[in-house]
């Protein structure tokens, strides 16, 4: 047993930190521009949304059944909106985005969100993954190869905005490393004190709740910030290359 914990908890941390990979993407230009960050945060929401429908709500559903699924759900998202109720901010819609404090700061809260929910995400998918080493290795094999395919786009809807905002390397591929980190966290969690208890329904309910505060950032934060750009035909053509290229992942590992 010993040698399935150390096994999986490997897994879950390779998966995880494959968020750096899209963090480094993220940091391709100097200082990304409107257009590229149009595209960007439509790609980021597009990712989420997908992922937060076809996969995480999807298992919640298989795991309790319909109602309890989209309750958790439901739950999710009014979690989130009471997190941003508590800390007010404008979209700048109409304003300039050459630098000014005010943008800036409204982009940073944007990556710090983005971060806070893929943190979110990945940490009961660390657990799946460990869970799965436990069950059989190959299992484990396959569902980490999944996440880390999952965590690469991921990666870059951290580091790209926060890049934008403060226009430091150094933070962007911190907070990215910051909420990949959430996946070997939740594998120890589920070492440490969920392997009793832990169940196909316990993580059903989490799965289907990370939906939820998924699908909030995106549609309140990612998709918004995105169209301020001035750049709407690549807001939404971000949207449809990121679900086209969760999908794309999903098929190919069947």
């Amino acid at each position: 047993m010993g040698g399935a914990i150390g096994f999986g908890l490997l897994l879950s941390t390779l998966a995880g930190l494959s968020t750096l990979i899209g963090g480094a993407f993220g940091l391709i230009s100097k200082r990304p521009g409107p257009r590229f960050m149009a595209l960007t945060l439509g790609f980021s929401a597009g990712v989420m949304i997908h992922v937060s429908f076809v996969e995480l709500l999807q298992a919640g559903v298989e795991s309790i059944g319909f109602a309890p699924a989209h309750l958790a759900f439901f739950l999710g998202m009014a979690a989130m909106f009471l997190v941003d109720a508590l800390i007010p901010h404008d979209y700048f819609d109409k304003h300039d985005h050459g630098g000014s404090g005010d943008h800036a700061s409204a982009l940073m809260k944007t990556g710090l969100f983005v971060a806070l929910g893929i943190g979110i995400h990945n940490f009961p998918e660390g657990m799946a993954s460990f869970v799965g080493a436990l069950q059989d290795p190959s299992l484990g094999i396959s569902i980490a190869i999944a996440i880390a395919i999952h965590n690469i786009p991921e990666g870059l809807a951290v580091a790209a905005p926060v890049f934008a905002a403060s226009g430091s390397r150094r933070k962007a591929l911190l907070w990215t490393f910051l909420s990949a980190i959430a996946e070997p966290l939740g594998a120890c969690v589920a070492a440490l004190i969920l392997l009793p208890f832990l169940s196909d329904a316990v993580l059903g309910y989490v799965l289907a709740s990370v939906a939820g505060v998924m699908v909030f950032i995106s549609l309140d934060e990612l998709i918004p910030v995105s169209r301020s750009y001035g750049k709407e035909h690549l807001s939404i053509l971000g949207v449809f290359v990121g679900m086209i290229v969760m999908s794309f992942s999903l098929w190919i590992l069947g």
